[in-house]
């Protein structure tokens, strides 16, 4: 079995606890042995990459709200019209990309194609491909009139990344043969969203029967749900079902935060505030100041911050990242959310680094195996030539990776 030894560096754990310079090995796929204050580990037969006492090594990101195939559109029409040829190299080429940023597992958020998640994801379980760790989505479920039916009485074979249902039977047949094709999370649309005029945020589309009957399927089939949930009605169906990870919660009241709290063993937000955050003060290369006015986008940003802060106080765990892909957020600008987080929610460095590494490992399901450099976690880890507590944005510098190792492979390596 081969073995790393990685020297001379600043571990930046994950843990909560500072940087501390270190020595960590990996054997195989896992973390095997950490040390500080000065021990070392023995070197023979060893590869081993001396940081030099000036570089950081911390656990890869994690994405949880991955778009891999989608590409940085506007229209979601440019999502759904694409063939599916042209999709499938498309996401293969995004998932190698995110690995060249560092983001060494991902939570789908929704495929464009009901298997196109399902093909990555396994071509790149069996090597054939390069990408980061990825859980399976199925597009969004979502409701006539919902987000991503683009469908009108004049044009009604318009798709985006959306399948629409109606009523509990299509929800649960839905689910069924989305199962049936291999994903592992049901992607529910329960809300509205700021682009649908007839459907915005604070609204609720979907009822608690059709949320009830996709919960009923998905879990008796062992797998897990997530939702866009901006309404705060919405936050509370989603609870109340046992979706996993909640997307937005932009507008969750006093209720629905209590309820996330007395869930917060098993529920994360992934608020993904970057679009609103971007429109709402870099935006004027897409927006008018009219129109940030019109959308809401810095209302909407000032009850996200309200909102996450007062989460945060009681322990809600916070995933960062989140719908990247869009023409405000492209692919690549992931760890933006880290100033985002920092900026408009008071969130101190460490937090903010903490959602993308070791809250996104508990909401893979691996709260002791992933996001975190400790002994028997798997080794996806990146060597920064800087310090990320001190400037977040060193992560959005691809030059400053030195090495992106995932699953105790280096995917690249500069030293």
């Amino acid at each position: 079995m081969s073995r790393i030894l990685f020297t001379d560096v600043n571990v930046l754990d994950c843990t909560g606890a500072e940087r501390y310079a270190g020595e960590v090995q990996v054997e195989g796929n896992r973390i095997t042995a950490v040390r500080r204050d000065g021990e070392t580990l023995g070197r023979n037969g060893a590869n081993v990459i001396d940081g030099g006492g000036n570089l950081t090594l911390m656990p890869g990101l994690i994405e949880s709200h991955a778009h891999l195939s989608i590409e940085n559109v506007e229209a979601l029409e440019d999502v759904g019209m694409m063939p599916p040829e042209e999709n499938t190299l498309l996401a293969m080429k995004n998932a190698a990309f995110y690995l060249d940023c560092g983001i060494t597992s991902c939570i789908s958020a929704a495929a464009s194609k009901p298997r196109m998640d399902v093909v990555i994801r396994n071509a790149i379980n069996k090597g054939e491909i390069a990408g980061p760790r990825l859980l399976a989505a199925s597009p969004w479920l979502t409701v006539t009139g919902g987000l991503g039916d683009m469908r009108t009485l004049h044009m009604p074979n318009v798709s985006s990344m959306a399948l629409m249902a109606d009523g509990p039977e299509e929800f649960r047949r839905l689910t069924r043969e989305l199962i049936r094709e291999g994903v592992d999370i049901i992607k529910l649309v329960i809300s509205g969203d700021t682009f649908v005029p007839h459907a915005p945020s604070e609204s609720t589309v979907m009822s608690e029967a059709e949320v009830a009957a996709a919960a009923e399927v998905v879990h008796a089939h062992g797998k897990r749900m997530s939702a866009h949930a901006r309404s705060a009605d919405s936050v509370k169906l989603a609870v109340k079902y046992g979706v996993k990870v909640i997307y937005h919660a932009n507008f969750a009241d006093e209720e629905a935060i209590d309820m996330l709290e007395a869930n917060k063993d098993w529920v994360f937000v992934s608020p993904n505030i970057g679009f609103t955050a971007t429109a709402a003060y870099e935006g004027s290369e897409w927006f008018t100041e009219e129109q940030v006015v019109e959308f809401g986008f810095r209302d909407e940003l000032s009850s996200a911050a309200k909102g996450l802060q007062e989460l945060k106080r009681r322990g809600i765990r916070i995933l960062g990242g989140g719908d990247y892909g869009f023409f405000v957020t492209p692919h690549g600008d992931n760890a933006k959310d880290l100033g985002h987080l920092i900026k408009h929610c008071g969130f101190t460095p460490m937090e903010a680094i903490q959602s993308m590494t070791k809250h996104g490992g508990a909401a893979m399901d691996l709260p002791d195996e992933l996001g975190q450099i400790q002994e028997g976690f798997l080794a996806d880890l990146l060597l920064v030539n800087g310090n990320p507590l001190d400037d977040p944005t060193v992560l959005l510098d691809r030059d400053k990776l030195i090495a992106i190792m995932k699953d105790g492979q280096f995917h690249k390596q500069s030293k």
